[in-house]
């Protein structure tokens, strides 16, 4: 590759998505697949001395709100993408085969549909020099794109068409690199994966889809590997195809009093708790959803709380409203009603705070017979579980609800927690006995002298 190739991938590891900034060589960058929060590509551009003049989808996204149009309209870029009908915003539509050239570059658009029927990957040259592929979520690194995501009746047609697509993607050299931009961590992917970067002599050799024989073992392959995914994926797409609104680079998060909150309360809204777990436990409004702030707060934002609702965020003193609201938004919740002024220390409110028991294991062996409800997905959960476990995954569990039997009930998932966002939405429908393991099934399944089971 030249000396002055200069590609950034810019990771979001909660989402498990990967944004590449391509300096274009003329003080112009180009910047594939971003999310709706743009700060660090922009950083990056900015470090750089890079004007952002591109701005370029695979496809309609179903996991987040795309950045495109946020850079077109506050860095004047313009978008590139597949043809999906009309939107809301302008857009240059590309078709297969079509190539552009930008600075020193040009970009091919190859069909490669699958993931989602107008998916594109793109050819990057220097000349005649091909330096390597985006693929966004057609390969991936050890697997490929889901293709469920569309509808039931699609899924079949467009796992047959990803096959093709990725038969057409393995004509490439062996030494071409792949950059994917669903990767570990991403709903979107049909497998779990570490390394986010690849080549394509690599995956014909290792990905495990790429070593079936034929189409029908590989759609049966790909549909296996595919676990459940989060209800919002159903309504982004189309928030991306209609255009969502522009932020700007601030968000501002109102402070509301505790009689605000009040109020807010009365009048339908929801309070998510950012907090880590141990704060929750020790104390928290009563009905408040627990999702810690960590890289996955978007994801479970997205999966557990209504978007219908007015959210009310409380906080920690060291975590920042301003990235809890870009989170939030990454997944579709524009506007924040606020935060509670003060976080939990200021409560004052006629509900009481209230507590959750949570407990390392040896503690909870001592607790007597409890019915034991390990969250995690099915995957995990097939892995390693302690044996007698009831497993519903914490995306299913409000509408499981009635599945579980009376009395005390210990919540555990890998480090915590996903298991009080469980033990909070348990609360929230009336269950009081609830203890949280502070730690993973095995330390549980130790201290009773028991090894994890595998399987169902």
């Amino acid at each position: 590759m030249p000396s002055d190739f200069t590609l950034v991938p810019v990771i979001d590891e909660g989402l498990g998505n990967s944004t590449y900034l391509l300096d274009l060589g003329d003080g112009r960058a180009l910047v594939l697949d971003p999310e709706r929060d743009v700060r660090a590509v922009r950083a990056e551009a900015r470090a750089r001395g890079l004007r952002i003049a591109y701005a370029v989808e695979t496809h309609l996204h179903a996991d987040f709100i795309s950045g495109v149009r946020e850079l077109a309209e506050t860095d004047a870029a313009t978008v590139l993408a597949p043809e999906v009908g009309p939107r809301g915003f302008e857009v240059t539509t590309l078709a297969d085969g079509q190539s552009l050239a930008l600075g020193q570059f040009s970009l091919q658009a190859w069909a490669t549909p699958g993931h989602s029927p107008e998916h594109l990957s793109y050819l990057l040259h220097e000349g005649e020099q091909l330096l390597g592929v985006f693929t966004g979520g057609s390969l991936m690194v050890g697997t490929a794109g889901r293709t469920d995501l569309v509808s039931p009746e699609q899924t079949v047609p467009l796992a047959r068409a990803q096959f093709h697509s990725l038969q057409r993607l393995l004509e490439l050299p062996d030494d071409t690199p792949v950059w994917p931009t669903h990767g570990a961590g991403s709903f979107c992917s049909s497998a779990e994966g570490g390394e986010r970067v690849s080549t394509i002599g690599k995956e014909r050799a290792t990905n495990p889809l790429l070593q079936v024989d034929g189409e029908d073992a590989f759609v049966a392959a790909l549909l296996g590997s595919m676990g459940t995914f989060p209800d919002y994926f159903l309504r982004l797409g189309e928030v991306n195809h209609q255009g969502p609104a522009v932020l700007g680079e601030t968000l501002e998060v109102t402070v509301l009093s505790t009689a605000d909150v009040e109020e807010l309360l009365t009048e339908g809204a929801q309070i998510v708790d950012a907090r880590p777990a141990a704060d929750f436990a020790a104390a928290h409004i009563p009905g408040a959803l627990s999702i810690t702030l960590r890289p996955v707060f978007a994801t479970w934002l997205g999966w557990l709380a209504d978007p219908k609702r007015p959210l009310v965020i409380v906080r920690g003193e060291d975590q920042n409203p301003v990235d809890i609201a870009w989170e939030a938004a990454k997944v579709g919740f524009d506007t924040l009603a606020g935060e509670l002024h003060g976080g939990m220390a200021a409560w004052a409110g006629p509900l009481a705070a209230k507590a959750v028991n949570l407990l390392d294991a040896e503690q909870l062996v001592t607790e007597g017979p409890v019915t034991v409800l390990d969250i995690r997905q099915a995957g995990e959960f097939k892995a390693g579980h302690v044996p007698g476990a009831r497993n519903i995954e914490l995306g299913a569990l409000a509408q499981s609800l009635i599945e579980l039997p009376d009395g005390p009930v210990v919540v555990m998932c890998g480090h915590g927690e996903r298991a009080m966002s469980a033990a909070s939405i348990l609360e929230a429908a009336g269950h009081n006995d609830i203890r949280v393991l502070a730690g993973h099934p095995g330390d549980y399944a130790h201290a009773r002298g028991e090894q994890l089971q595998a399987g169902k």
